[in-house]
């Protein structure tokens, strides 16, 4: 009876294992149409390419018992997936592209305009610095030997004022006895060699490793007679150049424009000479300040003094920096005073020289209560030794009378 019922339940209870689950009944909303359920499922947050990859995937990997889902839901898969829009490019960057390309064409158009200046030498001022005075009769056999033309437009100025000279490329050199040169359409290169390598030669106390240089643009206008300043770019009147080919007034208008030009440099070399004098007594100062005035000396002192008063006379006195205009200008046109005016202002030389002075004021104060100082110290040292002189001479006076006392009790 057993085996009989062994038998008989035994397959029953494995095929229980083996029946086929229900298929789930379809969740369905309230008042679902037709329409809706082909409207393409959205995915937020993927883009359309990879949605489509990954149906591509689901449909490959689907498995093999999905022939029993419900033959409806596969027409709206594949009714779905055919009204899908087929994957494009995005636009967006496309224009990114775009706007990338143009942003390097134009820095590309940037750099060349600040490359511009450099290469342009035809278009360019510049002054050099490199000592303290130039020796004009030196500087014209210096130039007579290079082959440059002297005075070539007549303007019959005296040369120890200024020394014009032409090169072979009819660039306009000016030499200006207070160890400055200035070059119209020179490349710098070519200025800075003639000036430190050949118009050295004719310089008085030079400062080749403290010169410096100062540029400016220059653009010439045939419509105008006269010149004028534009901002920090000098509009040079050529009308009578190129009609008469007479190139007296564009050449005056150079000369009045480089004479205010070559005050520049020069007032640079004296505003670093007075930094480097500031930092360098500043010790002295840190000293007073201290309280430790036995370290100052008294040769020092009298070094800065020196110091600062040539800086004040190379200022002042032996240059024509602070002139309000050159002697050679005084016969001229009004025009040239106006054109060394008007450059004058856009360099700022008269706030630089009136700062320039009143810092040298500020350090004769210091060095004058320096001198004090070291003088008070000095009267002090004298004091002492006169003192001890006296005290020795007293140590004498008293040794002559003990002996005498001493011989007048021996006597007795």
């Amino acid at each position: 009876m057993r085996s009989s019922l062994h038998k008989v339940t035994g397959p029953a209870l494995r095929g229980l294992h083996t029946i086929a689950a229900p298929t789930p009944r379809s969740q369905r909303c309230f008042h679902k149409t037709t329409i809706a359920s082909f409207l393409p499922k959205r995915h937020f947050g993927i883009s359309s390419q990879l949605l489509s990859n990954v149906e591509k995937g689901d449909d490959s990997t689907a498995p093999e018992n999905s022939g029993s889902q419900p033959e409806a839901q596969r027409q709206s898969k594949n009714s779905a997936s055919s009204k899908r829009k087929p994957v494009r490019s995005s636009a967006a960057k496309t224009l990114r592209l775009g706007l990338t390309t143009k942003q390097l064409k134009n820095k590309d158009v940037v750099k060349k305009d600040h490359t511009r200046p450099e290469t342009d030498y035809r278009r360019t001022i510049n002054s050099i610095c490199v000592a303290q005075a130039f020796d004009m009769e030196a500087v014209q056999d210096i130039l007579r030997f290079h082959a440059f033309e002297l005075d070539p437009d007549g303007t019959e100025f005296d040369p120890t004022g200024v020394v014009h000279a032409r090169g072979i490329n009819n660039g306009d050199i000016f030499v200006f006895p207070s160890g400055t040169v200035v070059a119209w359409s020179v490349p710098t290169d070519a200025l800075e060699t003639l000036a430190t390598k050949q118009l050295i030669r004719a310089a008085e106390f030079p400062h080749v490793h403290r010169l410096e240089m100062e540029e400016l643009e220059f653009i010439p206008d045939e419509t105008r007679d006269t010149s004028y300043m534009q901002g920090e770019v000098v509009v040079l009147g050529t009308r009578a150049q190129e009609i008469q080919n007479n190139r007296l007034d564009t050449t005056l208008a150079k000369i009045a424009f480089s004479s205010g030009l070559a005050r520049s440099p020069k007032l640079a070399v004296l505003e670093n000479q007075a930094i480097e004098y500031f930092d360098n007594s500043k010790n002295s100062l840190d000293f007073v300040e201290g309280g430790l005035e036995h370290k100052l000396k008294r040769g020092s002192v009298l070094k800065m003094t020196g110091q600062l008063l040539s800086l004040r006379s190379q200022l002042n006195h032996y240059s024509d920096i602070t002139d309000q205009l050159p002697d050679m200008f005084w016969d001229s046109e009004s025009n040239l005073e106006n054109y060394y005016n008007q450059i004058s202002t856009v360099l700022d030389i008269r706030q630089r020289i009136g700062i320039l002075n009143k810092k040298f004021d500020y350090a004769f104060e210091n060095v004058s209560v320096l001198r004090e100082m070291v003088s008070e110290k000095e009267g002090h040292r004298l004091e002492w030794i006169i003192i001890f002189l006296i005290t020795i001479e007293v140590m004498f006076e008293l040794r002559r009378v003990f002996r005498e006392e001493m011989s007048e009790w021996r006597s007795e």
